[in-house]
This record gives C-alpha cells, sequence and structure tokens, in this order.
C-alpha cells in the first residue's frame, strides 16, 4: 500500500511539473488598457530558435520563419550576399553537411506545409464530422470573457473561488454542449474533481498520458490563443508582486476535461490516431531539413544587417556638434521612433543635443492622475513601483477629491447608457444631444485625448534624501553628470489616437501602455529643486545655477512636442521659450517628412490628420522596424541615419563605476527592447498564433483584448496593420542586434551572473557586439561566454575575396 502511495505521489508531482512548465511556456498578455510588447517566446528562451520552430511546427502547425522568397529575393538583390550565407552556415553545427550552393538552391523551393498534431477534439471531428475543436474555443471563449471582464460586461460573472470552480458551476448548467451533440456533458462536469490539480490528473489517467505528456499540454493551452496569454499575465503579475496565483493551470485544467469527455464519447473511433499522437507528443523534439534551411536563412538575413549597421557606424558623420555649452539638450526615450526625431533636431541648430534613456527616466512612479482613483504603474512591468506621485490642482486642497468622484460618475454615466434596462431609452432620449459630437468626429475634427495638464507631485512622505539619491541614480545611468546644458528638455513620449483598441500599444512599449509624460514631468521638478542640487553637489555631480530642466511628451503619431513649462516655479525669458519651440517645430516637420515615406497613402502634410481620422488604421507604424540597440555615447551615432531602427540609449563606460550602469542596461533596458522586438518578430512570421489579427474586424471583449469577427479566440499580439502596409511587410523579422561600448570582459562578467540574460544570446535570441572606441563594432559574442574579433574576421575575408 506504501508503495503504491508513493508511486501516485510521484506522477502527481511529475504532472504537476509537466503543467506547470506547459504553463510558463505561454507569453503573458496584459490587458488592452494597459498593453504591453511581450516576447512571445518568453518560455523558450533557454531554446534555440531551431529547436523552438519545432516544438511549435508540431503543436501549432506553424513555421517560424518568412516563406522563402523573401529571402531568395534579398539574396537575387544583392542585399543577402554570400559572405552572409557562409556566415550563417559557419555559426551552425550543419556546415559540414550544407554548403553555399545547397543552401541557395533551398532558398529558392518552398518547403511542405506542416500540421500539428490532432487533439482528441481534432480527432473527434474527424470520426464524426462535427467542428469539436470550434465549440471547446467558444464556449470557453464566451466564459472566460464573462469572468475576466473588467468592466465591459453589464453582468459581471462570480469570480468566488477562482475560474476552475467558476467554470465547474456555469458549464454543469450551459445547454449548449448538449444541444450540439455531446451528450451528457454537464453531468460529466459535475463529477469531475474540485480541485484543477485533481482534475487534471484524473484526465491523464483517463486519456493514458501516464507522468510524462510531452508537449501536449503545451498544444492545448496554445490552442486557446489570448485566454492563455492573459491567463499567464495575471500569474506573472502576481509572481512580480510576491504573490503566487494557478489561473492558467485553471484553464488547462478547464480544457482538459473537454478532452476527456470528448474521449470518453468517442474512443472507439480515435483510440488508435490518439495513441499514436500520445506517442509523438513524448518524443523528444528535432528541427527538421526544412527547420535548419529556415535558421539558416534566418542568420544570414541577421548577418547582413549587422554588415550594414556596422558601415553605418564606420561612416563619418554629417553633423558638426559645437564646442560650446549646448543651448538644449533633449532626453528623449531609447524607443526607435525617438531616433528619427532626435536626428532631426540637432539637424536644425549646432547649440542643440540629445540623449537617449529608458523612457520611464528611472522613476518606477504608481501615480494618480488629477480627476482619477486608479494608480497607474508608470515602469517597466518586470519591476515594482518604488515612487507614489499624483496630480492636483494649485491651491485648491478639494478638487483633487471632488475630480475622482466626477470620475467615478463618469463611468456610471458609461454603465448606465449601456445598461439593458436603460440603454434603448437613453438613445431616444439623449441621442440627438451626440449628433454634433459623432459629425465632429465623423469628419476628423475631433480632438484625442491630451495629456493631464494638473501638474504630478511626489508623496508628501518622499523624504529629501530619497530625492536627492534618485536623481543621483538617473543622472549617473544617463551618462550625464557634467556639461550641462542652459536648457535641459525631459521628453516623454506618448501617442494620441482615435478609435483604436490599440492605443495604449502606441505609448511606450515597457510601461504598462502609458505615456512618459508624468516620469517626465516628475524629473524635470526633482532637478529643478534647489535642496536637491545641494544634495548632488555633494555627492560630486553639480548642476550650474542657470540650468533649466524642462518637462515635455513627444506625440509620436504627430510629432509634436509639448513642453511643461507652466510646472516651473520661475518664468523662462520669453525668447528662449520661443525659440526652443521653434526648433521643435522644425524637428517635427522634418520627421513627418521622414516618416510619411512609410506610412500608406500619407504625406508629411497628412501625418497629423492621419491621428483624427476615425477610418485610419495605421495612424502610425510604432515600432515596426526595430532591429538594433545600441548603447553608447550619442558621438557614436549622430549625424548617421538608423531610419527609426534602433534603440539608441547613452552610455559612457569610463564614468561607470564598477559597470553597475552596464548591469543595469542588460538586465532591463535590453530585455524590454528584446520582449518588443520578439513581439513584432512573431506578429511577422507567425500571425495566426502571436498575432491580433485584422483590424478591420476586431471587436473588444471584456475591455481585455479582441476577437476577430463575432467570436472566437481572444488574439494577443499585433494587428496585421502594424507589420504589414497591404502590400508588404513594414517590419523585417530580424531577431535585435546589441551594440555597447564597453570592455568585452566587464560584459562577460555580468553575463556570467545573469543566466537568463545570458540565455538570451547563448541561445541566439539576440546578437550581442562590442564597439570601440570609434564606434566601430570591434567584437561579436558567439555563446559560452566566448567573443570573435569582427577585425581580424574582417581582414580574413578581405584576402579571401582578393584570392578570388
Amino acid at each position: 500500500m506504501t508503495e503504491m502511495t508513493t508511486i501516485d505521489t510521484l506522477h502527481g508531482e511529475a504532472l504537476a511539473l509537466a503543467a506547470d512548465q506547459a504553463v510558463r511556456a505561454i507569453p503573458p498578455a496584459w490587458p488592452l488598457t494597459a498593453t504591453v510588447a511581450v516576447n512571445p517566446f518568453l518560455g523558450q528562451v533557454s531554446d534555440t530558435l531551431n529547436q523552438t520552430a519545432a516544438r511549435l511546427a508540431r503543436i501549432a502547425g506553424v513555421r517560424l520563419a518568412m516563406p522563402r522568397k523573401h529571402y531568395a529575393d534579398k539574396i537575387a538583390r544583392g542585399e543577402i550576399t554570400d559572405e552572409d550565407l557562409i556566415a550563417a552556415l559557419q555559426s551552425s553545427a550543419v556546415f559540414n553537411r550544407i554548403d553555399l550552393p545547397a543552401l541557395k538552391a533551398a532558398a529558392t523551393e518552398e518547403p511542405q506545409p506542416v500540421a500539428a498534431l490532432p487533439t482528441v477534439a481534432d480527432l473527434a471531428a474527424r470520426a464524426t464530422g462535427r467542428d469539436w475543436p470550434a465549440l471547446v474555443s467558444e464556449r470557453i471563449g464566451s466564459f472566460a470573457a464573462g469572468f475576466f471582464d473588467q468592466g465591459q460586461a453589464l453582468w459581471a460573472a462570480s469570480r468566488r473561488n477562482g475560474l476552475y470552480a467558476a467554470w465547474r458551476a456555469f458549464a454543469t448548467h450551459d445547454l449548449t454542449p448538449e444541444i450540439l451533440g455531446l451528450k451528457g456533458f454537464g453531468i460529466h462536469v459535475d463529477e469531475t474533481p474540485e480541485t484543477p490539480q485533481g482534475a487534471i490528473e484524473r484526465v491523464a489517467v483517463s486519456l493514458g498520458l501516464g507522468a510524462e505528456p510531452g508537449t501536449y499540454f503545451h498544444q492545448l493551452l496554445l490552442s486557446l490563443g489570448g485566454w492563455a496569454q492573459f491567463s499567464r499575465h495575471i500569474q506573472f503579475k502576481a509572481e512580480v508582486e510576491g504573490r503566487t496565483d494557478m489561473t492558467a493551470l485553471e484553464l488547462l485544467a478547464i480544457r482538459l476535461v473537454f478532452e476527456e469527455a470528448l474521449y470518453a464519447r468517442h474512443k472507439q473511433a480515435i483510440e488508435s490516431e490518439w495513441q499514436q499522437v500520445r506517442r509523438k507528443h513524448a518524443e523528444p523534439v528535432a528541427a527538421d531539413f526544412d527547420t535548419v534551411i529556415d535558421g539558416l536563412l534566418q542568420i544570414a538575413a541577421e548577418r547582413a544587417a549587422q554588415r550594414r549597421l556596422a558601415a553605418t557606424l564606420a561612416a563619418p558623420s554629417t553633423v558638426k556638434v559645437a564646442e560650446l555649452r549646448p543651448v538644449l539638450q533633449a532626453a528623449f526615450c531609447i524607443d526607435v521612433r525617438s531616433e528619427v526625431f532626435r536626428r532631426a533636431l540637432e539637424r536644425v541648430d549646432p547649440g542643440v543635443r540629445t540623449l537617449g534613456f529608458a523612457g520611464f527616466f528611472g522613476l518606477g512612479a504608481s501615480h494618480r492622475g488629477f480627476a482619477s482613483d486608479v494608480s497607474e504603474h508608470r515602469l517597466p512591468v518586470l519591476l515594482k513601483p518604488s515612487i507614489f506621485s499624483c496630480s492636483a490642482v494649485d491651491h485648491d486642497p478639494d478638487a483633487d477629491q471632488q475630480a475622482r468622484f466626477g470620475a467615478r460618475a463618469v463611468r456610471a454615466w458609461g454603465r448606465f447608457k449601456l445598461a439593458a434596462v436603460s440603454s434603448f431609452a437613453f438613445v431616444e432620449a439623449m441621442g440627438p444631444v451626440y449628433a454634433g459630437k459623432l459629425l465632429r468626429d465623423g469628419l476628423g475634427f475631433g480632438k484625442g485625448r491630451g495629456p493631464d495638464a494638473a501638474k504630478p507631485r511626489f508623496a508628501p512622505h518622499l523624504d529629501l534624501e530619497t530625492r536627492a539619491a534618485a536623481a543621483e541614480t538617473v543622472l549617473k545611468a544617463m551618462s550625464l553628470t557634467e556639461g550641462f546644458g542652459r536648457f535641459v528638455l525631459i521628453a516623454g513620449h506618448g501617442a494620441n489616437v482615435v478609435n483604436n483598441p490599440y492605443a495604449s500599444a502606441l505609448h511606450c512599449g515597457a510601461c504598462g501602455g502609458y505615456a512618459g509624460d508624468v516620469n517626465a514631468r516628475l524629473l524635470a521638478a526633482l532637478l529643478n529643486d534647489r535642496a536637491v542640487r545641494e544634495k548632488l553637489a555633494a555627492r560630486g555631480i553639480s548642476i550650474p545655477a542657470d540650468t533649466v530642466f524642462l518637462g515635455g511628451l513627444h506625440d509620436t503619431t504627430t510629432d509634436a512636442v509639448t513642453l511643461f513649462d507652466d510646472d516651473l516655479e520661475s518664468e523662462i525669458a520669453a525668447q528662449d521659450i520661443v525659440r526652443i519651440r521653434q526648433w521643435l517645430a522644425q524637428a517635427g516637420s522634418l520627421t513627418r517628412a521622414e516618416r510619411a515615406l512609410r506610412l500608406p497613402r500619407a504625406t508629411a502634410e497628412s501625418v497629423i490628420a492621419r491621428s483624427r481620422d476615425w477610418s485610419e488604421v495605421r495612424p502610425e507604424l510604432g515600432l515596426a522596424g526595430c532591429r538594433a540597440f545600441i548603447a553608447a555615447p550619442r558621438t557614436r551615432t549622430s549625424g548617421r541615419s538608423l531610419e527609426g531602427q534602433a534603440f539608441l540609449h547613452d552610455y559612457a563606460w569610463k564614468k561607470d563605476e564598477g559597470f553597475k550602469v552596464l548591469e543595469l542596461i542588460l538586465t532591463a533596458p535590453v530585455v524590454v527592447a528584446s520582449w518588443i522586438s520578439l513581439q513584432y518578430f512573431g506578429s511577422s512570421v507567425a500571425p495566426s498564433l502571436f498575432g491580433a489579427g485584422n483590424k478591420l474586424l476586431h471587436n473588444v471583449v471584456g475591455g481585455i483584448g479582441v476577437v476577430e469577427g463575432n467570436g472566437g479566440n481572444l488574439r494577443a499580439g499585433l494587428p496585421w496593420q502594424s507589420v504589414h502596409d497591404g502590400e508588404g511587410f513594414v517590419h523585417e523579422p530580424l531577431r535585435l542586434t546589441v551594440a555597447i561600448e564597453a570592455p568585452k570582459e566587464a560584459i562577460t562578467d555580468i553575463l556570467k551572473r545573469h543566466a537568463q540574460v545570458r540565455a538570451l544570446f547563448d541561445n541566439g535570441w539576440l546578437s550581442l557586439f562590442t564597439l570601440d572606441e570609434q564606434g566601430q563594432m570591434a567584437w561579436r559574442y558567439t555563446g559560452g561566454l566566448q567573443w570573435t574579433d569582427m577585425r581580424q574576421a574582417a581582414s580574413v575575408a578581405d584576402v579571401r575575396k582578393a584570392a578570388c
């Protein structure tokens, strides 16, 4: 008896581990109100792209690669050279089995389509001619939409005792499966164990899975699309806050119960095929020949892009920087859209210099805006808030409280408009009042929501010592500890669009879907504080008495910059503020002209109007095209067009004592940039799995996400319009190239201490280079804490070319 109990315990522990691994293989998806770019391969960073591609071919029926024609055309145009293809072959273990002619020939032949292993629902559908997978998806989606609803539903579903318990209560009374042919389903659900763990164990026994389901659990969660990803988000968020959560595990249990019910009803017809499928799920995942070829072509495309980047950085700068003290220094987010504006701003006057830093500006703020009773976490989702702030009206202590009451009243009014008992009467009585607004917005004369005019303030309990320490940390991380200009603009960024469920996705891709205005204004106020400056001076950072910090907001859709000069305690001379505004306006005009070349049907003059157009599915292209992350002094990149494709972070390693800032860059901004880059990659190469579909067909569900059409799975990732312009891709899916000006030994030391970051580079999800003091790419990281001298490799290549 004891031996059997031990076996059962071990069986349960193995299944629990397999279920947990399947849950962690799913990427999290944040709700539309606070969209965060997420690496869809977050659960596979310990594998290579080829291993991940092989897994997803097995369980999702997708290839993680562009059509071969994409690469063949680049080879034909000379964009991918023989040198790039040979480098890809040499980087792979298949170099002795595939040569250059074979690789070029393979690029001209499309691979055979792949098919996912069938689930029990798929097998039952083949046996009966009924679309059981669609029924499963629809019933789980219908329940999940109500359970996860964030204010859109008029009757909220019960969340008592968690997802699984709520579903059992729902499913035992849901007649739809019975009506559509799944007889006895309600009774079946009623007889399931009361815990999700118990249900998973019972189904594993019923289906004959044993203790090792292989890739089967992962497949079932993937089949639920955005619902699985949103559930994973709830768990991810809980773990960041030090809690535990089982929502995603409970969703897996629900999906398994459907499999069990279908298996019990159709076992005789599907048993033979199911046994074969079970065995295949248990087999090790291995890349086939086509997957290897796809991987080599992907590497070759990335080598070609890296070669072009190296040439750009090696070219002489076209901008002459004045040696005098700058009139204006402007710090922007490292976001790739800032690269275009920074380059334009530096062109308008030699007295302007720009910097790049993470868009939350080092202030992990939990903020309550004026007329809001909700705390907004304006910081990367990997971090917890360390600073608390709020917006309030000057000289009116009651205004903030009244405004929050008003916010609650607005929400109540909105629900009254939609409620079943009042919606039709509301339209009859109040519809004409909205006619003017509808006409105005429909003709494009309406306005989106602008930034909060009320000045943000730190919470009262934030003492001087804490504020000074925060200011010192930020300035050192920005490599801005000397050479301050007369004016320093701290420019957050955001996007102002209308009729766009993905509006928050156009804000910062990392900071919970919020604009950066609050953080910029808080930092400007902090650095203008005389008491803080005195503390900084005692710590070796002397800010000139006449230096003024200005908060600002760069609207990436219109390239207009709002200055919050009313936040200042003392006024700026009129001619100074006029000159700064003129520079910003000129830079905006230049930036719109450049961006319009990529936007379908756009001109420099129409860019602003597109942001107010209800029908415009591409008001801007977000971070499409992102392919590089560069951490170096601005002099290495200024005057060189990086075409809005590079994250630019200012960094001076000789000022970085103990390489603490370098460690911060590698473990935070680089990781965030990789999430963004890989989200665009996944949405491009596997849009059916990691993309949100066609914007024209979207319906918002529960305030959480969208479905495509009138039902089906929740869609997560980027809409097709974010990566494709209708004729071709506006984003070329390339894994991010990271180039840092720092000693390779310092980088190696950091990678030794951070296994998850090292895995991104060792497994090829990112490429890593060092820059030398001339800004040229000098060393390439080859994995396993090893480096290759690019300059030596380049000289060998030159010798080979001469010999040919």
